[in-house]
């Protein structure tokens, strides 16, 4: 009994400290849609005293019909018919409100749906680029997206139930009132057992669905590969299908057991509440029909006690069950909440006094920096320093894992150095606001992103907020060398790219990265980072696109960062980098002279082509 006590305690403690949700859930529900929940109570409200009128009428109805036989007069009989339409009209109301209720709350509901969406969507673009590098994340954007599609339609269930039925109970108890007020105590009493269960399996479940996130996620991780395009050709290759289908079956299987041990073990202590619920009802009924037999009270107020007692302890049981869901609810949605509480690290300043100017070529610094990334133990850069003059071409070269495209993400402030100082002529990255930072700089990325818009579009993203003109367009696909991909194409600039929707044309993948560089060129901002500009490129494309770049960042600070000797060889300077730092620096001819890492790699690659020019280092 005392370990029970201390279960049930533990378990109360725990809900109670979790109620901080609720009154946050309320409020998301009020400030969406004021006016139609405004709408929605009124029609709860009438809806809560009806059934009180149906008992009432009941009770009248018994009484009329047992007067009727009684006397046999026309009169009673007349009034009995009364009472039945009156019964009906009230019956045909319920049902009418009960519609205009449901058509209230969809509409409640997809405002709710569509805001809660738009409030993640709202965080997820602007989180910062580290919580991209962390599982708890990813855990907290399932979560919230996962509960985001089905509880606010749970909440608002719960909150109507709930205020309806409170009505309707206040009016039986209004109607037991007379016989006792201890018959009140009775229903709340015989209902107890089953709002502790309700609670207790509430937070039972909220507390499994958070510890079994994780496996939820790779499940659908299996699942995505299964039906993926991207890993379509792999699986087939190497016959992985089956093996992630078993993985995806095992993973299931032991979260659907833990899921059904948890609902066989509410519904067990379900019934044993029930169970103890009827037997209470069964002893105040059986006492009311000791004193009808008595003549104590009618059979028309033994009927509308009947009714008002059975409904009010259906009531009182429905009220505390749904204060139990309404409270689960809230948990989950607390997981939204949760998720769009996730603190920035990168922060925010206010419109620098003096801005750079945006027309201007900039000389970037990079001061002793030393970055590593979350839950990394290893530092992606140390102590590193470089500087990039105004006005010149950069190019940086070295290994796999030297650290190349980190610089491309802390010039862009997607993070900020654990140590040290990035600066734009003389000033300090995090001194300049992001989003005007951001207007300076133009950027390829090493895997660029395939948009399934038509291809003017995806070059439009560049700029955005420009309203480019057919001839920017034209340009931009000029400067990336990307003519011979238009012409082919069956609509030109206005063909749909990608296989995602019905007309879409797929393209190389060097293709692709060709569109990515206009989608770069237009923006013509003052700083142009190239993270592998050529990577995917031929040597005969890539031999046409380097005869016209160094016209193209004539008036650009440009930042290359590639594998390849034949790109890295037009630059003003080249740094090799080598676990986070540079180890040599100078043009092509200055490395070579210097026999160090850059010289080393071009021998070998001479050596082994046989060629004049080779193609990478590394």
């Amino acid at each position: 009994m005392t370990k029970s006590l201390t279960v049930l305690n533990e378990k109360l403690r725990k809900a109670l400290g979790q109620l901080p949700y609720l009154p946050r859930a309320l409020a998301l529900v009020w400030s969406v849609a004021r006016l139609w929940t405004n709408i929605w109570i009124a029609l709860l409200i009438v809806q809560g005293i009806l059934p009180a009128a149906v008992v009432y009428l009941t009770k009248q109805i018994v009484n009329g019909i047992l007067d009727a036989v009684r006397t046999k007069g026309s009169l009673e009989v007349r009034n009995v018919i009364v009472l039945i339409v009156l019964l009906g009209a009230i019956t045909l109301l319920m049902e009418f409100i009960s519609s205009c209720i449901n058509w209230v709350r969809t509409f409640q509901t997809e405002i709710l749906k569509d805001h809660i969406t738009s409030l993640i969507h709202q965080k997820s673009i602007t989180a910062d680029l580290a919580f991209y590098e962390l599982a708890d994340y990813y855990d907290h954007l399932h979560r919230a997206r996962t509960e985001a599609s089905y509880r606010p339609v749970a909440l608002l269930e719960n909150l109507g139930a709930l205020l309806q039925n409170g009505i309707t109970l206040i009016a039986m108890v209004l109607i037991l009132l007379p016989f006792g007020p201890w018959l009140s105590l009775v229903l709340l009493l015989s209902t107890f057992p089953a709002f502790f269960v309700v609670i207790g399996f509430a937070l039972e479940e909220y507390q499994w669905r958070q510890r079994t996130t994780a496996d939820e996620r790779r499940s659908w991780y299996y699942d995505w590969l299964m039906t993926s395009a991207e890993a379509a050709a792999e699986l087939r290759l190497f016959g992985l299908g089956k093996y992630f289908q078993t993985k995806y079956d095992e993973l299931r299987k032991a979260l659907r057991k833990e899921r059904l041990h948890l609902v066989r073990r509410q519904g067990i202590a379900e019934l044993v509440a029930s169970v103890l619920a009827i037997t209470i009802v069964g002893l105040t009924l059986g006492w009311m029909v000791w004193k009808a037999l008595h003549g104590t009270v009618s059979l028309g107020e033994l009927a509308m006690v009947y009714a008002a007692f059975v409904q009010g302890q259906k009531l009182m049981r429905t009220i505390l069950e749904n204060a139990g869901k309404l409270y689960g609810n809230s948990l989950f949605l607390g997981n939204l909440f949760e998720f769009l509480g996730l603190p920035q690290t990168v922060a925010e300043v206010e419109p620098a006094k003096a801005k750079l100017p945006p027309g201007s070529k900039h000389a970037i610094t990079f001061s002793n920096v030393s970055f590593k990334y979350p839950d990394s133990a290893v530092e992606a850069l140390s102590h590193f320093d470089m500087t990039i003059p105004a006005g010149k071409i950069v190019a940086i070269v070295g290994p796999n894992g030297a650290g190349k495209s980190t610089l491309v993400k802390l010039l862009c402030r997607f993070y900020d150095p654990d140590a040290g100082a990035i600066n734009i002529d003389n000033c300090d990255l995090r001194e300049i606001p992001s989003a005007y930072l951001r207007r300076l700089v133009s950027v390829l990325f090493q895997i660029p992103q395939h948009y399934n818009t038509t291809l003017t579009e995806n070059i439009h993203y560049g700029d955005i907020e420009k309203k480019s003109s057919d001839s920017d367009i034209t340009e931009a696909i000029k400067a990336a060398g990307a003519e011979s991909i238009v012409s082919k194409l069956p609509n030109g600039p206005a063909t749909l790219l990608g296989k995602w929707f019905t007309g879409g044309v797929e393209l190389s993948v060097g293709e692709w990265q060709r569109i990515a560089l206009a989608r770069a060129f237009l923006r013509k901002a003052p700083i142009l980072i190239l993270d592998e500009p050529t990577s995917a490129l031929d040597p005969w494309s890539e031999a046409d696109w380097l005869q016209r770049f160094r016209s193209l960042a004539a008036e650009q600070t440009a930042l290359i960062i590639t594998h390849r000797f034949t790109t890295a060889m037009h630059a003003d300077i080249i740094h090799v980098m080598q676990d986070g730092k540079i180890i040599e620096s100078g043009n092509h001819n200055e490395l070579l002279e210097q026999n160090g890492l850059y010289a080393e790699s071009w021998m070998k690659q001479v050596k082994a082509a046989d060629l004049a020019v080779p193609q990478e280092i590394g």
